[in-house]
């Protein structure tokens, strides 16, 4: 962009006007902070969340106003160049407080935070736009010739080039170069003729336009003396010209017309445009909105039976909703009970209440495969206008589902973690569905907590907030308990019995020779399920990650850390193990250390194996996988979802995705074909995060008349973790989890903050980490912060795409005060991450 075509001329000195903060969206580490611009004459009254055009070091740059700035004494700011058009600001003024709150919170870039609120794409593009002024003839004019005697023939050809449609100013060659057509064309604006305006225009996430037919007055009695059988006047009509003006005809009450593509079989585009030119037909263009929802049925059932009434747990829940729907109140409230207590239906009632007070609702799940059941039941039950909002969308899908929300036409969002950030102007009530999800963390930048940050859009609305977990995150547990966080309970279900749980030991299964990955106490189950009757089951593999555990296959021992007492990682790179937290290196046992038996296994397999060997053992059953590979298929989850919800699928095979969210009456058993992969991993929340899947699993069964059963398969039966499933003691697993963490300053009692160099040098990568975590503790010490720096260790993954991975660990009450902001371009920062490997 060149400085003629930028330049604005500022009345006013820059000291005497207002000045604003302006988020720079430009590469480089120099935006990774905000700056203070002022505002010139003709910008006054710009808002939060508004585009503009800054000069930003030697170059010129977007950005977008977050709110009053304020500049040390003595420095003069630049001015803003220009507003960028868009349709209003870009974001409510909400959603800017949301942006400055996750900057800060997770040490990410307020531009790539605004980045991420927006959809793909919309920032890609800003272009110089030039459109005539209405009739073209400039100001004073008021004819089509009025006025243009003083333009001369050159402009007068640019005038007649540019047309009375919006023209980007690079498309408009000229043989006197960029810089004469920039002069011309504000010379031209200056006289009233043309107006230049800086706009974002959009490639994939902008509108879809389609050209649409009607018939025009005369094509309607052409049409109907057709039908009378009465030959129209003129020309004789074709026999495919006929039958388009028939079925146009009969398309009258379709808004806008008929698309012009695939009118029907033979009838091709010289047809309409036959009968356009002899104006029977008139032909239009409109934008044209890609709704997800838009062919899908609502649901066959709702979020409860017709004609039942909540529970008393459930209406006490519903009660304490509406009081802080009423009063604003956004203190969360954990809702929480066995599986299938009812949550949704506590859900659906509270929606509606937000709904009759006027106020939009925010819904988020952990998964997209959560996401259509829920939208399913919601429209079955609720008269609304819902927006779905997830990463399998496609661009203009999430573009235009974004638009929508913007201009509040939405009364219900419902989506994965992206749907946080929606543009809701004055949410209502935020419900955090499953809330205990590992998938509600973000692994890229803006590296956000999806829960954390909904409780956050519920305080900046003053809106309801609600929790929901069959198994509470510990975290969450802990802000109960310390009353940070209120609670109900839901212990009982409306509907159907809990699940008999049954503990498999995989010891004796291998002692008997079963080398398989199904015992024989679940085959039994599996041939046992009355297909024929409907019913279902569901097979879980408890996987995490690509690695796997170190155990032993006679006793279920696990390698773990002399030091920190956690889980060894086998390391092919160097035939090692090494304890992820400390750094520790240990060689391989030949034997275990705990019986001396040399049967030491990596244990291993994925949902791939599993289903083939299902299919070879079962051949008459019929089988579907969900995983994140059927997942990162477009529609994969919609499909396999949907077949099993119907009953076109006798058993599901899948990871933690098929534990939660599915509610479906006929599933009369599930298998989990190993529990010991995910529980021995070395990270803190291991036995938590089995602990919730083994439950949610268990807890898929058993919902109607049916009787349910749950198998947990397993080398090591009496792990804590894996007896409170078999007991049903929720309190004493979260008893002994919270006494772990408070030992260890862990959350809910202090804050993680994980950092990882990345470099194509293993060497250079292990000395940059070591030299970085000296300097914290040193930073440390000299500001006396209570903040423990642990490590260097090599990642889970140690080596990703050619670079080789090292991690520091902070840990104490406030980590992020040690950091200053950031580290650099090297490293990657993770505040609040989800796992420590």
């Amino acid at each position: 962009m060149s400085d003629e075509e930028l330049r604005r001329d500022p009345a006013a000195t820059p000291t005497q006007r207002p000045l604003v903060e302006v988020a720079i969206d430009a590469a480089g580490g120099s935006a990774d902070r905000a700056y203070t611009y002022a505002v010139p004459p003709a910008l006054d009254g710009l808002e939060a969340g508004e585009a503009v055009l800054v000069e930003f070091g030697r170059r010129h740059a977007l950005g977008i106003v977050l709110g009053p700035g304020a500049m040390a004494p003595g420095i003069v700011s630049k001015p803003i160049i220009d507003r960028v058009r868009t349709d209003g600001p870009l974001l409510p003024a909400r959603s800017v407080e949301l942006a400055r709150w996750i900057a800060e919170r997770y040490l990410a870039p307020t531009s790539l935070v605004i980045r991420a609120m927006l959809p793909p794409g919309m920032l890609e593009r800003l272009e110089l736009v030039v459109e005539r002024t209405p009739g073209g003839e400039g100001a004073g004019g008021d004819g089509d010739d009025a006025g243009m005697e003083a333009v001369d023939g050159t402009d007068r050809e640019l005038l007649d080039r540019i047309g009375f449609a919006p023209r980007v100013v690079r498309d408009l060659e000229t043989p006197s170069g960029r810089a004469a057509l920039i002069r011309r064309l504000r010379t031209l604006e200056a006289s009233g003729r043309v107006t230049l305006d800086w706009t974002l225009t959009t490639a994939g996430a902008g509108p879809r336009f389609e050209r649409r037919m009607r018939l025009t007055d005369d094509g309607r009695v052409a049409a109907a003396n057709l039908a009378a059988g009465v030959r129209p006047p003129g020309r004789p009509l074709g026999p495919h010209q006929i039958e388009l003006l028939v079925a146009l005809e009969g398309d009258r009450s379709i808004d806008g017309g008929r698309p012009t593509a695939g009118t029907s079989a033979g009838v091709g585009a010289s047809t309409v445009t036959s009968l356009a030119r002899r104006g029977l037909v008139a032909i239009s263009v409109v934008a044209v909105e890609r709704r997800p929802l838009a062919r899908r049925r609502p649901g066959h059932r709702g979020a409860r039976p017709s004609g039942s009434d909540l529970t008393g747990p459930q209406g006490t829940a519903l009660d304490r909703i509406r009081a802080a729907i009423a009063e604003g109140d956004p203190t969360p409230l954990v809702l929480d009970g066995v599986t299938g207590g009812g949550k949704t239906a506590v859900y659906v009632e509270a929606i509606g209440a937000c709904l009759d007070a006027g106020r939009p609702v925010l819904i988020l799940v952990p998964e997209v495969a959560l996401a259509l059941p829920l939208v399913d039941r919601l429209r079955r039950d609720l008269d609304a206008e819902i927006a779905l909002v997830h990463s399998g969308l496609g661009e203009g899908e999430r573009a235009d589902e974004w638009r929508r929300i913007r201009r509040g036409e939405i009364d219900i969002v419902v989506g994965t973690r992206l749907a946080v950030v929606a543009p809701l102007a004055e949410v209502g009530l935020v419900i955090v569905d499953e809330e205990h999800d590992g998938a509600y963390k973000s692994d890229r930048t803006p590296r956000l907590q999806a829960r954390d940050t909904a409780v956050a859009v519920a305080r900046l609305a003053r809106a309801a907030c609600v929790l929901g977990s069959a198994t509470p995150a510990v975290e969450t547990m802990g802000r109960v308990r310390d009353g940070t966080y209120r609670r109900v309970v839901l212990p009982l279900r409306p509907a159907g019995a809990p699940p008999t749980i049954e503990i498999v030991d995989l010891r004796a299964e291998l002692a008997a020779g079963n080398r398989g990955l199904i015992s024989r106490r679940l085959e039994v189950a599996i041939r046992d399920l009355r297909s024929a009757e409907g019913e279902r089951g569901i097979l879980v593999i408890n996987r995490r990650g690509s690695a796997s555990a170190v155990l032993c296959r006679d006793c279920g021992a696990v390698q773990t850390c002399d030091e920190c007492a956690r889980p060894l990682v086998f390391h092919q790179a160097g035939m090692s193990l090494r304890c992820h937290h400390c750094g520790r290196a240990a060689p391989l046992a030949t034997r275990c250390p705990a019986c001396g038996s040399p049967r030491i296994r990596y244990l291993g397999g994925g949902t791939q194996r599993v289903e083939a060997e299902v299919r070879s053992r079962f051949p008459g059953l019929r089988v579907g996988r969900l995983d994140r590979d059927v997942v990162e298929r477009r529609g994969g989850a919609e499909r396999v979802v949907d077949a099993f919800t119907d009953g076109r699928l006798d058993l599901l095979i899948g990871t933690s995705l098929v534990t939660k969210g599915f509610d479906i009456p006929e599933v009369a058993l599930v298998g989990v074909v190993s529990a010991d992969i995910a529980l021995n991993l070395p990270d803190e929340r291991s036995a938590e995060r089995t602990y919730q899947l083994l439950t949610q699993a268990a807890g898929r069964a058993g919902r109607g008349d049916r009787p349910g059963v749950a198998i947990i398969q397993t080398y090591q039966p009496d792990h804590p973790a894996i007896r409170a499933v078999a007991e049903g003691d929720a309190a004493a697993f979260y008893d002994a989890e919270l006494t772990a963490r408070r030992r260890y300053g862990a959350p809910p009692f202090g804050r993680y903050v994980k950092l990882t160099v990345g470099l194509p040098d293993p060497t250079v990568a292990e000395a940059m980490a070591t030299a970085t975590a000296d300097r914290l503790r040193i930073l440390a010490a000299e500001r006396r912060l209570s903040v423990e720096v642990i490590g260097p260790a090599p990642a889970y993954i140690a080596r990703r795409a050619g670079r080789w991975r090292w991690n520091v660990v902070l840990r104490g009450t406030d980590p992020v005060a040690l950091l200053d902001g950031g580290l650099g371009p090297a490293w990657s920062v993770d505040v609040d991450p989800e796992t420590l490997l």
